[in-house]
């Protein structure tokens, strides 16, 4: 059965106007919601979601991606096939940089930009919902196997977004957050390879100053204890157990961390 996922941006409403147009198109899909909570507009919040979910998504996946404050203006729409032969999944969103790290994850990437009117929606293109009106219908047409080469041009051009702005100043890994998750869970842009270079499990480190011991899990400390640990997606996460690590330090998606290895 082909399988398409949906993350974005729209909260209620939106969503269902997409899986109307695919099921329209692709009747026998099944449609996964990653999430429709994206903070608005927050391309690299979506981005992130994207790229910790879509390796463990089955070949021939098509992932629709919309977080897109650009719509309707002259930015373009693109289709990504990536990964490995006969392990391809697919990608269909805004040229913002949203689909990227979730496309080279997966390996080698061809990126089209959408140009083919005829898969897009038969009843004319809104300037302000290209999510109904674009993504949805050419997702929904890569899911019954077309062609993506059938969606328009190659490009090498587009617009591109890595997590990779962290760095290290003397005993200090500079960083910032990419996500914050809805149990208050702050995830850096720190790679565990990064920081398994200069501490240890066991071990304190400071988190903006403030002492935090970095441990496996959240139960290796008490309730309401604040952590670092190594998150499910990689990156150095800062945790409360029980509790809201967002709240605790005041951190926000997009919020520059300076981790102190003590």
């Amino acid at each position: 059965m082909p399988l398409i996922s949906l993350t974005t941006d729209f909260g209620d409403l939106y969503p269902a106007s997409m899986k109307a147009v695919i099921l329209g198109i692709s009747p026998g899909v099944q449609i996964i919601d990653v999430t429709h909570s994206i903070r608005r507009a927050s391309v690299r919040e979506g981005a992130f979601a994207l790229y910790s979910l879509a390796p463990y998504f089955p070949a021939k996946t098509v992932h629709i991606g919309v977080v897109d404050p650009g719509v309707g203006t002259s930015r373009r729409a693109l289709a990504i096939k990536a990964g490995k032969p006969e392990q391809e999944q697919f990608f269909v969103g805004p040229d913002n940089g949203l689909l990227i790290p979730a496309a080279r994850c997966l390996g080698e990437m061809e990126v089209y930009e959408i140009t083919n009117k005829d898969m897009m929606l038969k009843s004319g293109v809104s300037a302000t919902f290209h999510g109904r009106d674009v993504f949805a219908p050419v997702g929904a047409y890569l899911s019954k196997g077309t062609s993506i080469k059938e969606v328009g041009p190659q490009v090498s051009d587009f617009v591109d977004l890595d997590f990779g702005n962290f760095g290290i100043d003397g005993p200090f890994l500079m960083g910032e957050v990419v996500f914050a998750d809805s149990f208050g869970n702050v995830i850096t842009n720190i790679p565990e390879d990064v920081i398994f270079k200069f501490s240890t499990f066991g071990s304190q480190v400071e988190v903006n100053g403030r002492r935090v011991s970095f441990v496996q899990t959240y139960g290796f400390v008490g309730q309401d204890e604040p952590l670092a640990l190594i998150g499910s997606h990689g990156f150095l996460e800062i945790a409360v157990n029980k509790g809201s690590a967002a709240l605790q330090f005041g951190l926000k998606n997009g919020d520059q961390v300076a981790i102190k290895i003590m």
